[in-house]
């Protein structure tokens, strides 16, 4: 399966996201990771439901929402009418986990669970059924910049192996500190979605450079973290 790159807006310029999100797409990127966070479940806060929907999204982009909010349940229908095509949420946040899965894909959207690196995975046991997605944190969620937690690429693992053993076909995202020396670990070790953000946003051009060099600087990135993504493939 080829890795899916999923750039996170938390690292883009944001006063002008729907432009980034142009850029980013022609760039080569289909999906959009979109950190929506209340300062309550964590520290700081990002943009809520209205603000997605104002977003100008590029035909065949998949726009992946990661709720850290506390009860998602309550704002769960506001988001998926937003836009959401995905929507994570975390157990650690609702006490009825099994209901917020179901009421996602009640409301159009395709369900995932996140879990924070010290989550433990028996937390899915009773939920495989009802996620088309499973999301580790590699960092403790929150902010961006965070380095990659070590112990994670061990979960990731252990979680591939609990789904191949269930033989069921369930994405794995991976979400916090993955750049051009985290990416292929994390693939070997069973992810297949890995969220991006400043390895992609990142560039050397000033505020005042051209739309071309943006574009042209961010696929440049993305080009250089699936390369290193995939060079297993090749050896």
């Amino acid at each position: 399966m080829t890795p899916i790159i999923a750039p996170s807006l938390l690292a883009a310029d944001l006063g002008s996201v729907s432009e980034e999100i142009a850029r980013v797409h022609e760039a080569g990127a289909h999906w959009i990771h979109l950190d929506v966070m209340d300062g309550v479940f964590v520290p700081n806060l990002t943009f809520g439901a209205d603000a997605i929907k104002s977003f100008r999204k590029p035909q065949g982009c998949v726009f992946d929402a990661h709720l850290m909010i506390t009860e998602p349940e309550r704002q769960i229908p506001v988001f998926a009418a937003a836009g959401a095509d995905v929507i994570s949420v975390h157990p650690e946040a609702t006490q009825h986990l099994h209901y917020a899965l179901k009421m996602i894909r009640d409301h159009g959207a395709k369900p995932a669970a996140a879990l924070n690196p010290a989550t433990p995975l028996e937390v899915l046991d009773w939920v495989w059924e009802d996620v088309d997605m499973v999301l580790l944190m590699s960092v403790n969620p929150g902010w961006g910049g965070q380095r990659f937690v070590p112990a994670v690429f061990e979960k990731l693992a252990e979680l591939r192996r609990r789904i191949q053993d269930r033989n069921l076909n369930i994405p794995i995202q991976v979400d916090g500190g993955v750049n051009l020396g985290t990416i292929r670990r994390a693939v070997q070790s069973g992810a297949t979605n890995l969220v991006a953000g400043s390895a992609v946003f990142t560039g050397k051009s000033g505020a005042d450079a051209s739309r071309e060099a943006v574009v042209a600087e961010y696929r440049e990135n993305l080009r250089a973290l699936m390369a290193e993504a995939t060079a297993d493939q090749f050896v």
